[in-house]
This record gives structure tokens, sequence and C-alpha cells, in this order.
């Protein structure tokens, strides 16, 4: 599916919404802990208000008065300006975390087992902090973030046994829906829950009136770019971090 990056990032910003955002001109500027990578970055979509080199500047001295290293996140057909990743790297920084940005058409099936809400509920936080490896401060963050999805939201929760096995969010805005937050215990792996999950919340966004779906996910995850394909997911475009490893 032939998909604008210049259409869908800002899109896919306002989805999944910073603490803390600020812009100079057409860069957006978000921060909030320092864990989601999404979330603690500069989306560089439009060219910036000031000389590129002052913006860059700006940019990291943003980022250090929150204690936060310089993150840029540099999106194939949508960064500006297109030398920006030369600029970069003769500051030091290096690309890494390449993530592609799968898209299909917003059809699923509703799973009678699988519980949806508007808002996300407490079982969100023990998956999430069991998925973090224990790391609360990287589960809060991604929770907090859940919790500002602009409406309409969809939260969807499969449970075994009583307890939570798999859930995942949407956020519609007008015909797209972005699907975030899918996780899977570890113990319930490989059962195809996570298929259950993604079909209730496709289901839901099209009754909220999406028409096509998004997803990130790490260019390395082949299982789950396997499990999206097969759900008639493709890849449109891909976008890397650049970093410093100074910093």
């Amino acid at each position: 599916m032939n998909v604008d990056p210049l259409l869908l990032e800002p899109i896919a910003d306002r989805a999944w919404p910073a603490r803390e955002r600020s812009a100079l001109g057409g860069w957006r500027l978000n921060a909030a802990d320092g864990w989601s990578m999404r979330s603690n970055a500069c989306w560089p979509l439009g060219e910036p208000d000031r000389g590129v080199e002052a913006a860059i500047d700006a940019t990291e001295a943003w980022f250090k008065t929150r204690n936060l290293s310089p993150r840029f996140k540099l999106t194939d057909g949508a960064t500006a300006p297109d030398d920006l990743a030369e600029r970069l790297a003769r500051r030091g920084y290096v690309d890494r975390k390449k993530t592609l940005v799968m898209v299909g058409s917003a059809v699923g099936r509703l799973d009678p087992s699988v519980g949806l809400s508007d808002t996300p509920d407490a079982s969100f936080e023990a998956v999430f902090t069991a998925s973090a490896g224990g790391n609360l401060a990287d589960a809060r963050e991604r929770l907090e973030t859940l919790a500002r999805l602009p409406p309409p939201a969809r939260f969807a929760r499969l449970d075994i046994d009583g307890a939570p096995a798999a859930l995942g969010a949407c956020a519609v805005e007008a015909e797209w829906a972005g699907v975030f937050g899918m996780r899977t215990m570890a113990e319930h792996r490989r059962k195809g829950l996570a298929r259950r999950v993604l079909g209730s919340l496709l289901f839901e966004a099209a009754a909220l009136g999406a028409r096509q779906a998004y997803l990130q996910v790490e260019a390395d995850n082949a299982s789950a770019i396997a499990l999206y394909a097969a759900e008639g997911f493709s890849a449109a475009y891909a976008y890397r971090y650049w970093v410093r490893p100074a910093d």
C-alpha cells in the first residue's frame, strides 16, 4: 500500500502524545522520561524555523535541560532538510533501531473473549511491567502515554484462566487507526492471542470510522512482522533514530 509518510507521520505523532511537546517550526520535540523512543525524540517533519545548525543546537539544548540525551527520528521520505542525516553524522550521531511502519486495512473480527474499553485498566500495568523486564520506569512511561491516547481510543484485553494474557490499544483519527501497546505475557506467546487482540481492535476501529491502520515494528522483529503480514499489513516506509553515543 502506497502511503505518504508526510501525511501519516503527523497522525502517528498525535496518536502517541508525549508528556511534554514543543516545536521549532516543522520540527516536533517530544519528551517524557527517556524510555519510549517515540516519546523522547525530535521529529523533523518540516523545515525548522531557523537555520538548520541553529535548530540542531536548540534541539540539543531542549533535551539536555530535561536531562535527556538528544535524539532525532529520521523518517524515509519525510525528513527536512534532506541533508539532516549528514549534518548529524558530522556531529557524531549514528543511526540506530530501524523501525518499519506497516499499514493495512482496518478490517478485523470481534473475538468474544477479548474485552474492550475506552480507558486502560489495572491489568495493563501488570502486563507492561512484566514485558518491560521489571523496569518500572519504562512501564510507567508507556502506561502514562497510553492514558493520553486521544479519543476515540480502544483498549483490548484477553484473559486466560482469569488473568490478563494479551492486550493492545488503538487510536483513531479520521480514516486512520494506529495500533499500539501490543503485549503478550511470555507464558502465553505463540498461541495466537495477539492475532485475536489485533482483530478485535481493528473491528472496533472500523466501527469508529477507520478504513486503514498502521503500526510500528522494529525491523529485526521477524516474528512480529510475520504476524502482521499474515493479517494483511505490509511495510510502507521506515525510520531510524539518530543518537550520539557520547551522550
